[in-house]
């Protein structure tokens, strides 16, 4: 996006920032509006000479001390300033975690939950099949490995979210607005891809959610499908289950308030719960000798294996929200930190269940670990059926979120009384996408790896990689002999090659199912 001066800003949209350039025509009024952000030079900065007084940057002014529902996503303007440096050498003694205005701040333990929560999902059922696609032994490093690459990059985002509400004096920022703020501080070439970076952001989170809505909706259709086959003489296609499943969901993603899903969210809370145990003990029951399983599997399985545990573990769509609404969001990086007990618990748990889960089942391990318990078993019915109510439930809270962002976009360009019906037109028209989608790729196991590999290996890899090349371009630099520019030069990639190879391998799947190969 070119800048031209004296030209009138861009209309306000959800995903991208306006930029004003025509600072004497705006300075008064956001001077008014925002006290804590200073638009000019600094003291010892002077127009017309180089360095880094002399580059112009801009900021996202209306964040300062705003509540954390508006600043964590939404549009909001940027006016012209100057940079000051990596950490704010100047403003040291801005703190922005003491502007954050939070109605209910969450304690660390809190936070703790939130993250467990968001993190142990449905992905754990799937760890097992990840581990048939690398083998025992190599799957057991790997995880780790790919796990601790994940919390890593977690770090740098957090991290770089810090900098820049320093530097920019923002109480606090959404995913999008880091990679935003973190394109407009960065080299000049960089500043006209700021919008686009948003705008990528936003269209990959929404691709991951409604990507795992549509597995959700294959995961409780298949469940179905096995329980209902003992008893039904008739068996019905998968795809006529994934029909069943969609229509009621059409009725449920039509309210719009969360108060009103919460008590949803506990029945699946524990439901998934109590399945998950019941499973554990199925899993651990006459288990075979270690030896009775590869221990590594050909290279060309690895890919699906990459895939799967990214999709499995990565929870970087929603790390923002819960630092954002943290009492001391200090506590949330660093060494101890709750993000590093958390997603250690999270990388062991899954570990566990895909070691021991394809120990167990061995080369008859499915995309799900549930769908290997014994047909006939009245308990084994029961889990199956106990898990798929909870995913089924858990299906409105995530369709929740991509709706919100799209709705941003989409709000302002639709006239007031028409925004009703136009808003429930959108939910029932993306519940109709995610249900066409899920009848057309009903394979549970390339599905859940190709989300992994194009949404989450560019969203938790690549593109913090970036974001932190961005933000340390200038000041404090790349290191001593460039180790940041070698280091996240690597994590774009490896994120870049799991992102090729996964989704290659996901489509050769799909395709070997279409043409009766699979």
């Amino acid at each position: 996006m070119s800048l031209k001066r004296g030209g009138p800003p861009p209309v306000a949209s959800s995903g991208t920032g306006v930029m004003t350039t025509n600072v004497d025509q705006h300075q008064n009024q956001h001077q008014q509006k925002i006290p804590t952000v200073a638009a000019g030079y600094g003291e010892n900065e002077k127009p017309g000479k180089g360095g880094k007084g002399g580059q112009t940057k801009f900021i996202r002014s209306d964040m300062a001390d705003v509540p954390v529902q508006q600043a964590a996503g939404s549009t909001l303007p940027l006016v012209i300033t100057r940079k000051k440096g990596g950490d704010d050498s100047e403003d040291g003694n801005y703190n922005p975690f003491e502007h954050r205005k939070v109605e209910h701040p969450t304690s660390d333990l809190e936070t703790f939950v939130h993250l467990l929560k968001g993190s142990l999902g449905s992905g754990i059922l799937a760890m097992p099949m990840a581990f048939s696609h690398a083998g025992l032994w190599f799957g057991l490093v790997a995880t780790f490995l790919v796990g601790t690459l994940c919390t890593y990059c977690v770090h740098i985002l957090v991290k770089c979210a810090h900098i820049l509400c320093r530097r920019r004096k923002i109480p606090m920022m959404g995913f999008a607005d880091v990679a935003e703020q973190a394109f407009l501080d960065g080299p000049p070439s960089l500043n006209r891809w700021s919008r686009f970076i948003r705008f990528m952001v936003n269209t990959f989170l929404v691709i991951d959610l409604l990507g795992c809505c549509c597995i959700y909706l294959v995961f409780v259709a298949t469940n179905v499908e096995q329980v209902v086959r003992v008893y039904m003489e008739t068996e019905l296609s998968i795809r006529v289950w994934i029909m069943i499943v969609t229509a009621p969901l059409i009725l449920m993603c039509l309210v719009r308030n969360l108060k009103f899903l919460t008590p949803f969210s506990m029945i699946a809370n524990i439901l998934m719960f109590v399945g998950i145990v019941i499973t554990f003990i199925y899993m651990f029951s006459d288990l075979p000798a270690p030896a009775e399983r590869p221990g590594i599997v050909s290279v060309t399985e690895w890919p699906l294996f990459f895939g799967t545990v990214i999709f499995a573990l990565e929870g970087i769509g929603v790390v923002m929200s819960l630092e954002n609404d943290m009492k001391n969001p200090s506590h949330f990086i660093g060494c101890p930190s709750v993000l590093n007990f958390g997603m250690g618990l999270v990388i062991a748990l899954y570990t566990l269940v895909g070691f021991f889960g394809f120990l167990k089942y061995g080369p008859e391990t499915q995309a799900s670990i549930t769908l290997n318990l014994p047909l006939e078993d009245k308990l084994a019915q029961s889990v199956k059926l106990m898990i798929a109510i909870a995913i089924f439930f858990t299906f409105t809270l995530q369709f929740y979120v991509p709706v919100s962002i799209l709705w941003k976009g989409l709000e302002h360009k639709i006239r007031p009384e028409r925004q009703n019906i136009s808003e429930y037109a959108m939910r029932v028209g993306l519940v109709l996408l995610c249900g066409g989608i899920a009848v057309a790729l009903p394979n549970l196991g390339p599905f859940i790896s190709l989300i992994g590999a194009v949404c989450l290996s560019t969203l938790g890899m690549i593109v913090p990689a970036v974001i932190e090349l961005a933000v340390y371009h200038e000041d404090p630099g790349f290191g001593r002999f460039k180790w940041r520019l070698w280091k996240n030069s690597g994590l774009i990639l490896f994120g870049v090659v799991g992102f090729v190879a996964g989704t290659y391998v996901s489509i050769i799947e799909f395709h070997a199912e279409f043409s009766g190969g699979h």
